[in-house]
């Protein structure tokens, strides 16, 4: 958990590289714009993913930070004595995941107590919101807070209608993937609202047999007002959001469905779903919650 001092000095960095690179308010944000300014040099041709330890040797490196899973599907990599960011070129073909790791791996440079790590691997654990190993949660949250481009972001949210349609709108503006977008609108949001992410589980023959629970955010007013919800690991075909899946449904503003709180209470919600292929994400809020819009939407695709 980064500590409140920490948070501010993020931020201050954050602020002051947005402001220096002229990013603020520039949609989508700027990513390559901000890497310019920063004064360090991106190098996305790599296959990082099937990369071999005498790429290492290049570095010149004897110790750098790693993760004890070894050297498998890395996405990312800083390397402070060259002053380089490495991008796996396969994350061409996503550009809300590129922009989130090329910030990532910027704010392991920018943020001048890192300086002691001198090289930084990441690969999709490192780069969870929900790691809590210090550097890599710091630059997890520069990266968040600086795509998002402080609070320009919530600004933006307080325009648009609660749901699924505003997170969409949301992530082509500011260039971010679905999951980091949904993420920061839940956690940031006014509205009681939660978001349940699903992963699919095979079955013995590679079929989706049923879904299992990645992640599960609640906004601060949704905890405050009515708690926690009494859900399961794991959903199964009962579950209507577990149809939609099945049924290859990939966009959904119509659900509605009855769940329990922690405490024993019934609660109508209504539910947004959307299938990236990837990951399921179940958007949950009580009936009649909403937030009145002050901009129309208009949605350019949906990949």
């Amino acid at each position: 958990m980064i500590d409140d001092f920490t948070k501010k000095e993020i931020d201050k960095i954050s602020y002051e590289l947005l402001k220096g690179s002229k990013s603020f308010d520039v949609f989508p944000t700027p990513v390559d714009q901000i890497m310019n300014y920063s004064n360090f040099v991106i190098d996305n041709n790599i296959d990082l993913i099937n990369i071999e330890h005498s790429f290492f040797e290049t570095l010149k490196e004897k110790s750098f930070k790693t993760l004890q899973s070894g050297l498998s599907k890395i996405k990312g990599i800083f390397d402070r004595r060259e002053k380089t960011i490495y991008i796996d070129v396969s994350l061409e073909s996503n550009i809300g995941k590129k922009n989130f790791v090329q910030l990532h791996e910027i704010g392991h440079g920018v943020l001048n107590w890192q300086n002691e790590t001198t090289l930084f691997l990441d690969n999709d654990e490192t780069l969870s919101p929900e790691l809590e190993e210090q550097f890599e949660e710091e630059a997890n949250y520069f990266a968040s807070l600086t795509l998002f481009q402080q609070d320009r972001f919530e600004a933006e949210v307080e325009k648009l209608k609660l749901g699924l349609s505003s997170v969409i709108a949301l992530r082509q503006k500011f260039g971010a993937s679905v999951h980091s977008t949904f993420r920061n609108y839940v956690l940031s949001s006014k509205n009681r609202c939660a978001l349940l992410i699903l992963t699919p589980i095979k079955d013995s023959k590679g079929n989706s047999a049923l879904c299992t629970t990645r992640n599960l955010f609640y906004s601060n007013p949704f905890k405050n007002d009515i708690g926690e919800l009494d859900l399961p690991v794991d959903f199964g075909f009962k579950w209507s959001f577990i149809r939609d899946y099945k049924f290859k449904k990939r966009f959904s503003e119509t659900g509605e469905i009855s769940l329990n709180t922690v405490y024993g209470e019934t609660l109508d919600c209504s539910y947004h779903f959307f299938n990236n292929t990837y990951n399921s994400f179940v958007f949950i809020f009580p009936k009649g919650e909403k937030n009145k819009a002050r901009t129309k939407i208009h949605l350019k695709n949906l990949s």
